[in-house]
């Protein structure tokens, strides 16, 4: 049975070989080589991963994505596409949905939208309540270093508290847009931001708003 992490997946590997392994990412730094080398790293090599957020692993997980980015694209690509091995924590059903449809969702918009022609994707009803639910669940925890109230809210009126304060930004947009605005893809984001100039400033200022 076929699985929104596992579509996004493929579909992240497939734009990944027709961008080729020097085309530009909305990841600071990243080239596409790059990021192809962090989905593998991030299944394939959880012993390095955590330097992503402890800082005394991080020199780690450099050297580690450095060995990597250093081989073959096509070998990369390769290893997306097959999944992550059985003694990767992905390799639960229940985890890789939960975990991998906004990875893979997010790190796809990364490669398209740092074309100059990029257009957004049309995404299916069913598709778009799986990201909110995702969003729902998270959005306090993406958050928590906006230096304002943010509220996001969907175009029919459901809302999720994001961050609790004064003066109060909304961001109003379908939750594909929602989520990258609020995994720090702001630039691109198609919303609509309503509030006090200054605190929408502030929130747009923010570097990242997640992780």
């Amino acid at each position: 049975m076929s699985t929104f992490a596992k579509r996004e997946r493929l579909l992240l590997a497939d734009l990944l070989e027709t961008a080729g392994p020097d085309a530009p990412t909305l990841c600071d730094g990243w080239r596409s080589r790059d990021l192809a080398a962090h989905i593998v790293v991030r299944e394939h090599r959880p012993d390095a991963i955590g330097g992503a957020m402890i800082k005394p692993l991080a020199s780690r997980l450099d050297r580690v994505m450095e060995e990597y980015a250093a081989k073959p694209y096509e070998e990369l690509l390769r290893l997306i596409r097959s999944g992550p091995p059985r003694f990767s924590p992905f390799a639960l059903k229940q985890l890789d949905e939960a975990a991998n449809t906004i990875e893979f969702y997010v790190h796809t918009e990364d490669v398209r939208r740092a074309q100059p022609d990029w257009t957004p994707r049309e995404l299916d009803p069913v598709f778009q309540d799986a990201l909110w639910s995702r969003l729902e669940r998270t959005a306090r925890m993406l958050g928590r270093q906006v230096p304002a109230g943010l509220v996001l809210r969907r175009p029919d009126g459901q809302t999720a508290v994001a961050h609790r304060g004064a003066p109060v930004v909304t961001v109003t947009g379908d939750p594909s847009e929602l989520l990258l605005f609020a995994f720090g893809r702001q630039s691109v984001a198609k919303v609509a931001l309503e509030g006090e100039e200054a605190a929408i400033t502030a929130v747009q200022g923010t570097k990242k708003l997640g992780f």
